[in-house]
């Protein structure tokens, strides 16, 4: 759509050497913009142990502040990863939601196509309303499993691999 993207995941656990996900985007980003970026600057918070970050290590939130700084100053748009989920802790009084209002960001839900997506979005619904919500489509038997009870239940069901423009065009209105 003509914006430059950035991408950012402030924290990422199970990151024995290199941070897999921030090579993934690192890689994903550079593909298409120049960006003068280190690893260090998408996942600027790694620890070892695969657990949430509360049980993993201290989050330092310098280092986010930092990453998102330099990121944000390089790009149109900032896509932020959280991880595990939007109830997973961080510290005692702070959860990856909690990013969502740190850094005044608009929220994606995504959803896995699996079986068991239902209950994890009306999980996720009955917890917080984010700007909009879709499914990561991994698994076809999606559409024979829980798109009918969806599809009865709600309007607008963006699928990512066929709904891009439109998931990118309700979150940037």
């Amino acid at each position: 759509m003509g914006y430059k993207t950035a991408a950012f995941k402030p924290i990422e656990t199970g990151v024995v050497n290199v941070p897999h996900d921030a090579q993934l985007l690192y890689k994903c980003m550079l593909q298409y913009n120049n960006f003068d970026l280190e690893l260090e600057d998408i996942v600027p918070n790694r620890f070892a142990l695969p657990a949430a970050p509360i049980v993993a290590g201290e989050v330092d939130f310098a280092k986010i502040d930092k990453a998102y700084n330099k990121l944000k100053s390089q790009c149109d748009i900032l896509l932020i990863e959280g991880a595990g989920g939007i109830k997973v802790p961080i510290s005692d009084d702070f959860c990856m939601f909690d990013f969502i209002e740190y850094f005044n960001a608009k929220s994606i839900l995504v959803v896995q196509s699996k079986l068991g997506c239902i209950n994890d979005l009306e999980l996720n619904l009955a917890y917080f309303t984010p700007d909009v919500w879709c499914v990561n489509l991994f698994d076809d038997s999606f559409y024979e499993i829980s798109y009918p009870y969806l599809q009865k239940k709600y309007k607008n069901i963006f699928v990512i691999q066929q709904d891009l423009d439109k998931i990118a065009k309700n979150i940037l209105e």
